[in-house]
């Protein structure tokens, strides 16, 4: 019973956490879609800050043992790879 209890708790708070990893790759797609708008310092900050706090949000589930530190950092290498993305199609524009 016990058991069946902690993997309840690993899988809600890997779904939340992917969730959180979600709205964030939305804001990325947001901003990527509309790469005709002026780079804006706003929004950047908005996804360093979300970034941030999802870092800090997997740290923490991976210090209860809620979540593998390979699933977190995959989760936040996916995202970074898409904001260097962003970063580049900025760039090269």
């Amino acid at each position: 019973m016990a058991s069946e209890i902690a993997v309840n708790h690993r899988e809600k708070a890997l779904a939340v956490l992917k969730a959180d990893a979600d709205k964030i790759m939305k804001l990325i797609k947001v901003q990527m879609d509309n790469l005709t708008m002026p780079q804006c310092p706003l929004y950047e900050e908005v996804l360093d800050t979300q970034m941030f706090g999802l870092s800090r949000e997997i740290d923490f589930a991976v210090r209860l043992g809620l979540v593998e530190e390979r699933e977190g950092k995959e989760l936040l290498d996916s995202l970074e790879r898409e904001l260097s993305a962003l970063h580049d199609a900025f760039t090269t524009k």
